[in-house]
């Protein structure tokens, strides 16, 4: 074929596409033979889509006659999809620090809420930051995840608990969607906690006389778009009447429902996802085995979680029996101020040490299926004819270094690309 292409990526020792047949999400089995092509090439057209993916020499007499405007020689690297993070709280001001200590002395989630710390303190410092301030933090926090490899990012609100600032937080995620290469999908999280002085039956109806209706009129006048809508259920939080009601409404405006359930406590989230036809829900640790057959079946995705079990000190989510009665598992780093990690590549590695995941399923749960609980599937997540040219290139000779390496990924990863751009070039050798 002649013509003129973004960008080839040849003589890869390794292409890890995850899956080659248009899965949207992949389980058992599959999730455990993952397809990789050894000395491969891939080929990202002028519109940022992949045209080509197979093994080099076949790759190499087809695009003969072809030009790029940019060729990286892969020879003893590995390429692999973009990585996709299914759960972050990105926007915010203030660290909380101080309440890591807090924890590190015993102190449980729910002391520091109640002690007017955890999701409060930092609603504080968000109400009282203005729009400018944020962007740049957002800016700086979606550009360190980019370097670590990820390239579609979920952000929620949150933070607000009022429409004013909920709507300044989505607002402020927009426009990094519009100045930053990385992928953005978008949630509305109004129901992250209940306000200081308000019932909860005052906060959810807040949510849906005042701010959903507002956030619909913004959507359907096209100066605001969200793709999610999120409810922290949990007990002293939103009980499972008030997260029904909110979900509904939020998914009778389109939104995608992907909340946060049965965290601390089994609250019978996972039934109540898997019944309104939840793309994904977060956290899991206190499922039920119910709860587990329940998302099974109605294809919803279970997003771990493993940094939040890991700092909190929680049971870890109950990752094998999931796969094992074949939910959609995927990952995310829960980036927030009580979790500070923007690495997915960590977040595999917890996975696997922690959560028992093997390396194969943890690569899947952070591509594919991350992309499918974010209802993306079809444009990432996995290294095919017509999705987005988002990819890493290792600097090793097989993709497993990439979770096997705990840190380090400046040394590990050498270019992210994203549609067919090169965004990260560490420019580093490094003998594996």
């Amino acid at each position: 074929m002649s013509g003129n292409y973004r960008l080839l990526v040849k003589n890869a020792q390794q292409v890890v596409l995850i899956c080659s047949d248009g899965e949207k999400f992949i389980t058992k089995h599959g999730m455990q033979n993952l397809c990789v092509i050894e000395n491969g090439s891939v080929v990202i057209g002028r519109d940022g889509l992949i045209k080509a993916v197979g093994p080099a020499e076949t790759i190499g007499a087809q695009y003969s006659g072809s030009s790029f405007d940019n060729v990286i020689d892969a020879a003893g690297m590995c390429v692999l999809p973009g990585l996709v993070d299914a759960h972050t709280h990105p926007v915010w001001a203030g660290d909380r620090v101080h309440e890591f200590a807090m924890k590190l002395a015993g102190a449980t989630y729910m002391d520091v809420h109640r002690a007017g710390g955890g999701i409060h303190f930092t609603v504080e410092h968000t109400r009282a930051a203005g729009s400018s301030a944020l962007l740049a933090s957002l800016r700086g926090r979606l550009a360190r995840m980019q370097r670590a490899g990820t390239t579609l990012v979920e952000c929620k609100s949150g933070y607000g608990l009022e429409l004013q600032t909920e709507i300044k937080m989505l607002e402020v995620i927009e426009e990094a969607g519009r100045a930053l290469p990385i992928n953005i999908s978008s949630t509305y999280c109004g129901a992250h906690a209940v306000p200081k002085g308000k019932t909860v039956a005052e906060a959810t109806e807040d949510i849906l006389q005042v701010q959903l209706p507002r956030l619909k009129e913004r959507m359907s006048a096209g100066t605001l778009s969200v793709d999610n809508i999120d409810v922290f259920c949990e007990e002293g939080v939103f009980d499972l009447r008030s997260t029904r009601s909110i979900l509904q409404a939020g998914k009778d405006m389109g939104l995608n429902i992907n909340f946060h359930g049965d965290e601390l406590h089994p609250m019978n989230s996972a039934q109540l996802g898997a019944e309104l036809g939840a793309s994904a829900i977060s956290h899991l640790e206190e499922v039920t085995d119910e709860g587990i057959a329940a998302m099974a079946t109605a294809r919803t995705a279970a997003v771990l979680l493993p940094t939040t079990a890991y700092i909190l000190r929680l049971p870890q989510p109950r990752a094998r029996d999931m796969l094992e009665a074949g939910v959609i598992v995927a990952l995310g780093s829960d980036f927030n101020p009580n979790a500070y990690c923007c690495s997915m590549p960590i977040v595999m590695h917890l996975a696997c040490v922690n959560m028992k995941m093997s390396m194969p399923e943890a690569l899947a749960a952070a591509t594919i299926n991350a992309a499918y609980a974010l209802r993306r599937s079809d444009t990432h997540g996995s290294l095919e004819v017509n999705k987005h040219g988002d990819l890493l290139v290792l600097n090793a000779a097989r993709w497993e270094h990439l979770i096997y390496q705990l840190g380090g990924h400046q040394e590990l990863i050498r270019y992210v690309v994203i549609k067919g751009n090169v965004v990260v070039d560490n420019d580093k050798t490094v003998d594996l």
